[in-house]
């Protein structure tokens, strides 16, 4: 185990130290197989938040530099205390970005979606990460798009 791969899996994924060893434990230090443990593991832990109650969040505004594409997203998360994180509203976000760029007509779909950034996984994939990164579960709520 290289020090700069468990530092570069945690700057990656945000999960756990124990996950990150575990992850490289099973895969026997292949890097590319301790992703797809942690992708797997940051899964089961989304399954597991579904149930709990969204009460908090932040309302994301976005508008394209051209002027002509808006975006207002609600996300929801279960406490103040990821809502007001850094890395709560840069999911906010990417996911504004996506909406702008991919015009999603509703969460479902929009978690349907390739991810404009990387194609290799979807949105709801995406969102799985936030959800194993902070510990908490996240939904979007609800977004509108405009376009001129």
């Amino acid at each position: 185990m290289d020090i700069n791969d468990i530092k570069q899996l945690r700057e990656e994924t945000g999960m756990s130290m124990m996950d990150i060893n575990n992850a490289l434990k099973e895969s026997g230090d292949n890097l590319e197989k301790a992703r797809e443990f942690l992708r797997s593991r940051g899964a089961e832990i989304a399954q597991k938040k579904q149930v709990r109650e969204v009460g908090e969040g932040v309302i994301d505004v976005y508008l394209h530099p051209t002027a002509k594409t808006g975006v207002i997203l609600d996300l929801r998360c279960e406490t103040d205390f990821v809502a007001k994180s850094g890395d709560f509203k840069a999911l906010a976000h990417e996911l504004s970005l996506q909406i702008a760029a991919m015009d999603a007509e509703s969460p479902e779909e929009l978690l349907a979606q390739d991810y404009i950034k990387d194609s290799s996984k979807t949105m709801e994939n995406f969102l799985q990460e936030y959800i194993a990164k902070l510990g908490e579960n996240i939904v979007v709520k609800r977004f509108v798009r405009y376009q001129i």
